[in-house]
C-alpha cells in the first residue's frame, strides 16, 4: 500500500500522540520531519528512525516562526502535509482565584491555540504551492474537549481546544472558497495515556499517565482514518457527535446553511480584494 503522505512535517513530536504518529508514518513508509522544544528526543528519535529528520521548534516564540517554516520548506520543498499537534493542559480552580496563575493560563492558551494560528499563517503559503500540483493536507490534533468541556479542572485547555476547532471550521472554508487543494483534517481524540497529564505537569495528579486510551491502540485507529480521507473524526466517545443526527454533525450543517446565507448577505457590503 502506498504511503500515506510523501513527506510530513510534525509539529509537537518528542513524546506521547505526536511522536507515536511520526513513528507510525515512517513505519508505513511516509518521510517524515520530526520538530519540538527538546533536541536530545529529536535526536534520539532521528537515531532510531532512519532518514527522518528532525528540527527543534519552541512554537511558544511566535517571533521565530516565520523563519523556522522558510527553512523547513527551502531545506524540504516536497513536504506535502503537515501535522500540528503541540498542546499542554493544566488545572485551575476559579473558585479559589487567589490560586490561579495566569502567565501560566496565557502560556497554556499561546501553546494550544495563539501558535497555531501563526503556524497555519505561515504553513500556508507553502501548501498553497503544493496544492497546484498535488492535494496537500493541514491536520490538527485537537481533543474532544473542544466539543464537550467535562473535564471542569482544566477551563484553560477545554477553551483553548474550542477555540482552536472555531478556526479550523473558518479557516478550512476560506480555503475551499479560494480554490485550493488543501485537506484540512482536524482530529478529535480521547485521554491517551501520555505524559500530558503526569504528575511532572498536573501535580495534584498521581500516576495521571495511565489515564485514558493505551496510545498505541489510539494511534493505529487515528491512522487508519487518516487513510479513509475524512475532514474530521473523533476516536472514543466524541465518535456518536459527529454521526449523522449527533450535535456537532448537526452544528456542522448549521454551519453550512448559515455561511452561505451570510456570505450572500454580505457580498454586497464588501469590496473584493
Amino acid at each position: 500500500m502506498a504511503p500515506l503522505y510523501k513527506k510530513t512535517l510534525i509539529v509537537g513530536a518528542t513524546s506521547g500522540i505526536g511522536e507515536a504518529l511520526a513513528a507510525k508514518l515512517h513505519a508505513e513508509g511516509t518521510s517524515v520531519i520530526v520538530t519540538g522544544r527538546r533536541q536530545d528526543r529529536l535526536d534520539a528519535f532521528v537515531q532510531k528512525h532512519p532518514e527522518s529528520s528532525g528540527m527543534a521548534l519552541d512554537i511558544t516564540k511566535f517571533d521565530e516562526i516565520p523563519s523556522f517554516v522558510a527553512s523547513v520548506t527551502q531545506q524540504h520543498p516536497d513536504i506535502d502535509s503537515v501535522v500540528l499537534n503541540a498542546g499542554i493542559q493544566r488545572p485551575f480552580n476559579f473558585s479559589k482565584p487567589e490560586t490561579v496563575d495566569l502567565s501560566v493560563f496565557a502560556e497554556e492558551f499561546n501553546t494550544n491555540y495563539v501558535s497555531f494560528v501563526h503556524l497555519v499563517k505561515a504553513l500556508l503559503p507553502h501548501l498553497q504551492r503544493v496544492s497546484r500540483g498535488t492535494e496537500a493536507h493541514l491536520v490538527f490534533i485537537n481533543a474532544s474537549l473542544a466539543l464537550v468541556p467535562t473535564l471542569t479542572r482544566t477551563p484553560g485547555y477545554n477553551a483553548s481546544k474550542a477555540a482552536l476547532h472555531s478556526f479550523i471550521v473558518n479557516v478550512r472554508q476560506q480555503v475551499k472558497d479560494a480554490g485550493y487543494k488543501i485537506r484540512l483534517v482536524e482530529v478529535f481524540p480521547p485521554a491517551v495515556q501520555t505524559e500530558i497529564h503526569d504528575t511532572k505537569h498536573q501535580p495534584d495528579m498521581i500516576n495521571g499517565h495511565e489515564i485514558g486510551m493505551p496510545l498505541d491502540l489510539y494511534t493505529e485507529r487515528m491512522y487508519e482514518d487518516l487513510r479513509k480521507g475524512y475532514e474530521q473524526f473523533a476516536i472514543g466517545r466524541a465518535e456518536e457527535w459527529l454521526k449523522e443526527g449527533g450535535f456537532e454533525a448537526t452544528r456542522a450543517k448549521l454551519f453550512e446553511q448559515g455561511n452561505a446565507t451570510v456570505k450572500e448577505a454580505l457580498a454586497k457590503y464588501i469590496k473584493s480584494t
